[in-house]
């Protein structure tokens, strides 16, 4: 009778044992597929390529970076879509270039409504330089070559010459302003940041000593180029860039040549500089009607994501320049 009674009780209790054991078991099986992984990782966005390429390398693997602007595509031509309004509506940090390069930012930002999204400005305490294209705003062309430049490449910025991602020395300032903000607004992954900020501007030092070794011979070399963005790079290394002609929408006429012969008459010019991807007669017969050498310099406003990628092109760069200005 007692050992009945004992087998009883030992049979009930295994059985409320293993009740209680699936029972926690599905608990956690279930919590486990309830509850989303945690990601640390901030959704950043970046305006255009320079600006990608130096966010990526801080970032490095904490995290995905996306860009708005495809790279190839002018950002004065760029037009927003609502995929890029609901990319900024579900970011948590857009950087940009600033210094007014990307005029279309304010409508954007506005209209993603996104009212918890931190705004980086990469150029943050750099000090601009001036526009120089409004002394040559007004000529053989009058009003409709300015309008013509305003709808190319000579964009009237208030705040000055935005370029200023082509100057190696600048370029490690707005690494570190990238680097101090994304610690601001994501702590939790302030090592990472820093031990890949300095990593690349280490390399970005690099870089502007072999700019500064290099062209140390060629100083005072003068140049124009057909975009007004290497102020910055020229005024660093001691160079002179003479960003004076826009291209005209039709054929080019003998005072269009006649601007660029006083041009190079005046400033002892060495070449004439155009971009990638531009394949355009008509420069090339400037070029050949005053017996300039014409080179390719690269404003990095197309090429690949990677941010090595800006080390390629900058020194494809300083190789131009070594050409043009022997």
């Amino acid at each position: 009778m007692f050992f009945h009674l004992f087998k009883t009780f030992k049979i009930n209790f295994l059985n409320r044992a293993l009740i209680t054991t699936f029972t926690c078991l599905g608990a956690i099986a279930c919590n486990t597929a309830t509850t989303p992984p945690t990601n640390s990782s901030p959704k950043i966005v970046t305006t255009f390529l320079p600006i990608h390429l130096f966010t990526k390398a801080v970032v490095g693997d904490t995290g995905q970076v996306d860009i708005l602007i495809s790279p190839g595509t002018e950002v004065h031509d760029y037009q927003a879509t609502p995929d890029d309004a609901k990319l900024l509506a579900q970011a948590d940090v857009l950087v940009e270039n600033g210094l007014g390069m990307e005029e279309f930012l304010s409508a954007l930002v506005a209209n993603a409504g996104n009212s918890e999204l931190k705004q980086i400005d990469s150029s943050e305490g750099i000090e601009a330089i001036e526009e120089e294209h409004e002394e040559h705003e007004e000529g053989e062309h009058g009003h409709d070559e300015h309008e013509h430049e305003e709808g190319k490449h000579g964009h009237h910025h208030e705040e000055g010459n935005p370029h200023v991602w082509l100057d190696p020395v600048l370029a490690q300032q707005q690494v570190a302003n990238i680097r101090d903000r994304l610690i601001e607004s994501d702590p939790s992954n302030a090592d990472s940041y820093r031990s890949n900020a300095e990593a690349y501007i280490q390399q970005l030092q690099q870089l502007d000593s072999e700019f500064q070794q290099r062209l140390a011979p060629v100083k005072g070399c003068n140049f124009i180029t057909f975009h007004d963005a290497f102020p910055y790079l020229a005024q660093r290394y001691g160079l002179q860039q003479e960003a004076i002609v826009e291209i005209p929408e039709d054929s080019i006429t003998p005072q269009d040549i006649q601007r660029v012969q006083q041009a190079a008459d005046q400033y002892g010019v060495k070449a004439l500089f155009t971009e990638p991807g531009i394949e355009d007669k008509r420069i090339q017969q400037i070029s050949s009607d005053l017996n300039l050498p014409l080179e390719v310099i690269d404003p990095l406003e197309s090429g690949e994501t990677d941010p090595q990628y800006y080390f390629q092109a900058m020194r494809g760069n300083l190789e131009a320049l070594l050409r043009a200005c022997q």
